[in-house]
């Protein structure tokens, strides 16, 4: 087994799943002003340092994904960001693209920009500490959305962004996300996310990359958030799975679901079944942002310095998640 491989099933063993705390300082202070906390370098660093030291960041997260900004940032207890998150039992990592940006020939479509200057930003985040990466690509649906221009030059920059990752002995993340937003249908998402997925691979492989190395971190299969017939729970799996089974080679070793915007519970009910349900060889798992960490910025807000209690609320979150990708979960435990 690679070394790549290695840090793939330590992140994903035993149920384990990805904290995405890797919000830029302007999301970041999107997510803090909607709480009424004041968005500075001191509070954004409290609110990470309080779940990156829960204890349920041991038993149940694998990986944290960071910012620029955390990664080299001091604790309270002055040792730095990934020295902590390592001494939790969990792995750092990095989101290293530079963020969506209109794609040139298209209506209402981006390309992710962050390819300049790669190499030279690895190495440096490999000195810091970071045992795996992220570079997210987004899609839109809608009757000319996403255009093959679209699905081409983000699997390119995905492939060239994993390479060089892998060069420099790092997982990469490799997130296509096909944004629920839109009036679409879940066959439609299926359709696209298809695709998407399918050139995703093919670049991949055009890249020369191992697929034993990476972790896929793909959206479900729903119905856009304006579309007027939403699927059952039970469809959103069973789709999901038919879409990952056709589009994702079988050497990929594990996929971590991103929320999209789904609610906590909803991204819970949703992983379980997924687990119930699949019959593959992939570990399916979770990388969570908001799915993860809502609950527990709405606490936190009321006090900033109430630590424990924001922590056993993560605690709570991140436990429902982990039996979720064991397909362990039942509604009757979220009342605990």
């Amino acid at each position: 087994m690679s070394e790549l491989n290695n840090i793939v099933l330590k992140i994903l063993e035993n149920g384990k799943g990805i904290l995405a705390a890797d919000e830029s300082t302007g999301t970041m202070t999107k997510r803090l002003e909607t709480v009424k906390v004041p968005s500075t370098k001191e509070n954004r660093l409290l609110f990470r340092e309080t779940l990156f030291s829960a204890s349920g960041m041991t038993n149940c997260i694998g990986g944290v994904i960071l910012y620029d900004e955390t990664i080299k940032q001091e604790t309270s207890k002055k040792s730095m960001v990934p020295e902590l998150i390592s001494n939790m039992g969990s792995l750092p990592g990095i989101k290293v693209d530079t963020g969506a940006k209109a794609l040139a020939g298209s209506d209402n479509e981006k390309i992710t920009e962050g390819l300049d200057g790669l190499r030279e930003r690895l190495k440096e985040y490999y000195k810091l500490g970071a045992k795996f990466t992220k570079w997210r690509g987004v899609y839109n649906i809608s009757k000319t959305c996403p255009s093959k221009i679209s699905i081409h030059a983000n699997a390119h920059a995905l492939a060239r962004y994993s390479s060089l990752v892998q060069e420099c002995n790092m997982v990469p993340i490799v997130e296509p996300e096909v944004l629920m937003e839109g009036d679409h249908s879940a066959s439609e998402c299926y359709e696209k996310t298809s695709e998407v997925i399918q050139k995703c691979f093919d670049e991949l492989i055009l890249h020369k990359v191992d697929l034993k190395g990476i972790i896929l971190k793909p959206n479900m299969i729903l119905a856009g958030n304006k579309h007027k017939d939403k699927i059952s729970n039970e469809e959103v799996a069973k789709l999901t799975l038919k879409c990952l089974k056709s589009s994702v080679p079988s050497e990929v070793p594990g996929i971590a679901f991103l929320s999209g915007g789904q609610s906590e519970i909803e991204a819970t009910e949703n992983l379980n079944l997924i687990n119930k349900y699949n019959n593959t060889d992939f570990i399916m798992s979770y990388s969570y942002g908001r799915a993860l960490q809502q609950s527990a910025l709405k606490f936190w807000s009321k006090d900033i310095k109430d630590i424990e209690g924001t922590q056993k609320v993560f605690n709570h979150r991140a436990k429902m998640n982990t039996l979720a990708a064991q397909a362990k979960w039942s509604k009757e435990l979220e009342i605990g």
